[in-house]
């Protein structure tokens, strides 16, 4: 058990900050936590973190300005920090790039200021997708290796984390920590924000769009949100072991043809047609479909073409535990729990098991 720390968290509100802040304070650190915007402090299960002296201790700013737009006190209290978790990030698709540029990219070059300044060990958490558009293995060790990223978003983070690898090479302590796309809790399915995949998981279930550019052995990563902030707390507290590496918070591979083949066990859902993005115009699309595929699918159609699969030996290490495994029952568990919200409309579940002639179910 490490000795008690203070560790500053920026995004602190945000879903992924949240978990961190109450992981950090749970194990008896001060968090200063960063807030902009959003006041309170939620938990992904609902519950409200408190503040309390020797905890948790708010502090209001932003980090798209210089200071992070700290007021004097703010700053007095940033110089106690031991560790720095930069969390705080837009992560929204289909943005202008001014917007992803101003907080993603200049919002981590003002706490690379902050951490530079006292050479503070940071926690910089990226995404797993500054791969880019490719297909193969993705090593945790690679960077810019030439590749195109699939969005803006991705853009600005490739940059983003370019500028800590720098900072790095120049004397910070650094850690990255790269989740994939972050999902609802590993054993409930439960979520807070219905962002990332979820709405167009509402857009494909309710048939708004019926045919998507694709490949059925595409894959998707979908890691539950308590195993990122479990591995960026790891990260934080154990930083001497993590310093220098990056750190894949990776979980459930899904390949298309699973992500249909669950989709199918739901009779309420409408299971999209995948075809070859060689062969995909959204031309072809009926009027009413292409709305839907503008506004919402084709933002994250590139994910629906990469083979990728994402190395976390790295990873592994630090956390000291096994891989996550169950991929197809853990899609079940998501999906459940956006019936039981309503998110996918009021429905019943899925088709119970049936067996095949090897005894198996099958579904």
């Amino acid at each position: 058990m490490p000795d008690p720390m203070t560790v500053l968290v920026t995004g602190a509100g945000g879903f992924v900050g949240a978990e961190v802040t109450a992981r950090l304070t749970a194990a008896g650190h001060t968090v200063l936590a960063l807030l902009h915007r959003t006041p309170e402090i939620v938990r992904n299960d609902g519950s409200e973190l408190t503040p309390g002296p020797g905890a948790l201790t708010p502090v209001t700013g932003d980090i798209t300005r210089p200071g992070l737009g700290l007021t004097q006190e703010g700053r007095r209290l940033a110089a106690t920090a031991d560790r720095i978790v930069h969390c705080a990030a837009v992560t929204d698709f289909g943005l202008p790039d001014e917007r992803y540029d101003r907080i993603n990219v200049a919002g981590t070059r003002h706490v690379l200021d902050l951490a530079l300044a006292d050479r503070t060990p940071l926690v910089h958490v990226s995404t797993a997708y500054v791969c880019g558009e490719r297909d193969g293995t993705a090593r945790e060790d690679e960077l810019d290796v030439g590749q195109r990223p699939g969005n803006g978003y991705e853009r600005s983070k490739l940059t983003a984390e370019t500028m800590v690898r720098k900072a790095a090479a120049d004397g910070l302590p650094t850690t990255v920590v790269r989740p994939s796309i972050v999902t609802g809790a590993t054993r409930t399915g439960r979520i807070r924000d219905f962002k990332t995949i979820y709405p167009v998981l509402r857009v494909l279930t309710r048939g708004l769009v019926r045919t998507v550019p694709g490949h059925y052995d595409g894959v998707l990563d979908l890691v539950p949100v308590d195993r990122v902030a479990d591995l960026v707390t790891e990260a934080a507290l154990r930083f001497e072991e993590a310093r220098g590496s990056t750190l894949h918070a990776v979980g459930h591979e899904l390949t298309l043809r699973d992500f249909s083949d669950v989709l199918a066990e739901y009779p309420c859902f409408h299971v999209p047609r995948f075809v070859p993005p060689s062969a995909f115009s959204a031309r072809s699309l009926t009027d009413r479909e292409r709305p839907y595929y503008d506004r919402v699918v084709s933002l994250y159609d590139t994910y629906f073409r990469r083979r990728v699969h994402f190395d976390d030996a790295h990873a592994a290490v630090l956390r000291g535990r096994p891989a996550a495994t169950g991929a197809r029952p853990y899609l079940r568990r998501l999906l459940d729990h956006c019936l039981t919200t309503g998110y996918l409309g009021p429905a019943p579940r899925r088709e119970p098991a049936t067996a095949r002639p090897d005894g198996s179910p099958h579904r």
